[in-house]
């Protein structure tokens, strides 16, 4: 058996950051080899996510950047609570935010081993929920919202509106939800496929058929736009407004939304 020295298991635990039973067990397997012995341990995390990789992440943290007319927001999930709060956890998602504010979302792809590794290191599921970078254009802005206290919710807006205006949008579509900005976005085979549903209810059918086609536009309004399309909602701060109404009492305009959830799959 090799006699590994407690400075060298201390090297490779500052390298690697795994336990330091961890790291003497694979110094020992290849004979005080420290670099083997940092690509044993990256194989054994590799394996390690990957059985971990089907776990539900209910649990994790969302974080913001934004100035002014620029700003990105990333996700990041975990299994419990208390990994939501580690150091590490934590730090791994700042890092995420910090090069997705520079080099915009496709970069995250670039952070996969430092994943794996927490993965290992942590004994749970990591898992990027999500990525997103905006920058503002023609006098547009960005704004914000992480839901507290648990920060497991949070928008990214862009908009030509104030950034005040900008933010109340951004907790609009924490609360309400919507999948798209406008009617416009929203894909025509999923309009028809819920026409064809309200064509065929009872209280439908049993109407005159000269009148079914408005009765079906009004249910796709008041059931389905009004559920999915920010425009179309009740504004959250003032019900007897549309969304739509809001912004437009202001002049205002939302170009693009990112919503993330870490609590729901």
């Amino acid at each position: 058996m090799t006699d590994v020295p407690a400075s060298l298991v201390k090297e490779l635990r500052d390298l690697t950051g795994a336990g330091m039973m961890d790291c003497k067990r694979a110094l020992v397997e290849t004979g005080g080899d420290l670099e083997a012995a940092r690509r044993l341990l990256r194989e054994q995390g590799l394996a390690q996510a990957g059985k971990r990789a089907g776990r539900a992440t209910s649990e994790g943290a969302v974080l913001a950047r934004v100035d002014d007319s620029a700003g990105a927001m990333v996700a990041v999930g975990c299994e419990t609570e208390p990994v939501s709060n580690n150091e590490e956890f934590l730090g791994f998602a700042q890092h995420l935010l910090d090069v997705v504010s520079v080099e915009g979302p496709a970069a995250a792809e670039a952070l996969e081993d430092e994943r794996v590794e927490l993965v290992a290191k942590l004994g749970e599921n990591v898992a990027i929920v999500g990525a997103e970078r905006y920058q503002g254009e023609d006098g547009e802005v960005v704004a914000s919202y992480i839901h507290p206290p648990a920060a497991k919710i949070g928008v990214l807006v862009q908009a030509t509106a104030s950034p005040e205006l900008a933010r109340l949008v951004a907790m609009h579509i924490a609360a309400a939800r919507p999948t798209y900005v406008s009617r416009d976005e929203v894909p025509e085979d999923e309009v028809a496929a819920e026409r064809a549903v309200y064509e065929r209810l009872p209280e439908v059918e049993s109407k005159p058929e000269e009148v079914r086609p408005k009765i079906v536009e009004g249910m796709l309004a008041k059931r389905f736009f009004a559920q999915n399309v920010l425009l179309d909602q009740d504004w959250v701060h003032d019900p007897g407004l549309s969304v739509g109404k809001a912004l437009a009492e202001h002049g205002a305009e939302v170009s693009a939304f990112v919503r993330y959830d870490v609590g729901r799959e």
